[in-house]
């Protein structure tokens, strides 16, 4: 070979390996993002013992029920460090007995979106969110749904304002978070106990602030609740009716392994009735009511409710990680946007494939523990009926035989193709809907999801 060619062939690999070197260490950043969902939620629980049952009961007799979404997860940069997010959706689904009821804990946590069998388009979010980077080292925040690629410092002031839900800012766990991917039971997907402020969707309007500051996060923000509990239109008087929460957060190594502990409090203004009230109502009332009436006769002036939660997540090895969360409410006044529960636990194991060569595959097992108030089971004893649950019936004399409702949950989630996922799940539900007399449930599932 001539020298010169030598010479430029040697000068063009040296160049191609500069260019690999410097593409290597080029940080990936989007200015624009388009990503979609898919997910379909098939279960089935089987019969069961009932001693008796209500208006607000779950069916003893073998039931099936299912849910569909699709979503699109659109995005762009409209100024540096600005980002605006708006996410349409389109969801169905029926649920158990023909409506939400039952259950504190429910068995599929996209229930809260479906409507019935013709599929409905709505406006799931459309936010802003704005970060001021504060020095530090930088990080890179990895591309995701309603998140683009890009570097950011470690310390930051991150706003979070327009209609989303506040679940997107609070209480997150790397194990025990997404219903579509994850656990099944919504008491994995967030605090069971935690009523935040939200339509019967699970959104709302309102704002969230995230400081990061080194190993630490403070986190605080409010949202707009239902115009009436468990409602769909949304109150948007934020001054008067509002959902609060404040969450610290900070990160660690354990033997060498990551993990977060969050504190979240919280606290909700509303016009809501308090249960004492609606018992005593009751008790000048004739007969079992098989309707929330109680609770709407004396549903007047704001009232204040609260709780505080710990959240846990810890990975073990690189392939096992385990989460806690615990959280206990006041539960004087009845639910205002979430699920019927008090006190709440939950906990578990999550497994990567890696340990048995199926690197993308998943295998979860978690058990929860949901309580209620001695206000709340004082009114459900006297005969009462909320919006969830009360197997109070006008046949039976018997209307609560109290027990803390527990469940367990495992899944398999199985790679199919890159992107697509089939997941069977298991649920045993004892003493569902917080009674002894009834259950206990075995729920089996079935689940697809896509991400493209």
């Amino acid at each position: 070979m001539p020298h010169f060619l030598l010479q430029r062939l040697t000068a063009c690999v040296l160049c191609s390996l500069a260019a690999a070197g410097a593409w290597a260490e080029k940080v990936e950043t989007e200015d624009t993002t388009a990503r979609y969902q898919l997910t379909y939620n098939w279960q089935h629980h089987d019969s069961f013992r009932a001693a008796y049952s209500g208006a607000n009961s779950l069916s003893p007799q073998s039931e099936r029920m299912y849910t569909f979404s699709t979503t699109a997860h659109w995005g762009f940069r409209p100024w540096q460090d600005g980002e605006l997010y708006f996410n349409p959706e389109v969801a169905a689904g029926v649920p158990f007995s023909g409506n939400l009821v039952g259950m504190g804990g429910f068995t599929n946590g996209e229930i809260t979106r479906a409507g019935g069998s013709t599929p409905k388009l709505y406006r799931q979010r459309l936010f802003l969110r704005q970060t001021w980077n504060h020095g530090g080292e930088q990080e890179q925040i990895e591309p995701d749904f309603n998140q683009m690629a890009g570097l950011v410092d470690k310390n930051r002031f991150v706003l979070t304002a327009g209609n989303f839900s506040t679940l997107d800012v609070f209480d997150d766990n790397a194990y025990a978070k997404e219903p579509r991917t994850q656990f099944m039971n919504w008491g994995n997907w967030t605090y069971a106990s935690y009523d935040y402020a939200a339509d019967a969707r699970g959104f709302g309007w309102g704002f969230a602030g995230e400081w990061y500051q080194d190993n630490w996060v403070l986190r605080f923000g409010r949202m707009t609740g239902p115009k009436e509990p468990n409602g769909l239109p949304v109150d948007f008087a934020i001054g008067k009716h509002y959902g609060d929460q404040v969450e610290i957060e900070r990160g660690h190594m354990l033997a060498d392994q990551p993990g977060k502990v969050r504190v979240l409090a919280w606290r909700n203004r509303a016009q809501v009735a308090s249960f004492n009230d609606a018992t005593q109502w009751l008790q000048t009332q004739q007969g079992v009511q098989t309707t929330p009436q109680a609770l709407i006769a004396v549903r007047s002036g704001e009232k204040i409710k609260y709780g505080l939660g710990v959240n846990i997540e810890q990975a073990i090895s690189n392939s096992v990680g385990f989460f806690l969360r615990v959280m206990k409410a006041d539960g004087k006044t009845e639910t205002y946007a979430f699920t019927e529960a008090d006190g709440s636990l939950s906990m578990g194991l999550v497994f990567k494939g890696g340990l048995w060569g199926r690197a993308d595959d998943t295998v979860g097992v978690a058990f929860m523990r949901n309580t209620l108030s001695p206000e709340r089971r004082g009114f459900l004893a006297a005969g009462g009926m909320s919006y969830f649950i009360g197997d109070a019936s006008a046949s039976s004399a018997t209307s609560l035989t109290y027990q803390p409702e527990q469940i367990l949950e495992a899944f398999y989630s199985f790679q199919m193709t890159r992107g697509t996922w089939l997941t069977t799940d298991y649920q045993r539900i004892q003493n569902p809907a917080y009674n002894a007399d009834r259950g206990p449930v075995n729920v089996y599932a079935m689940r697809f999801h896509a991400e493209f």
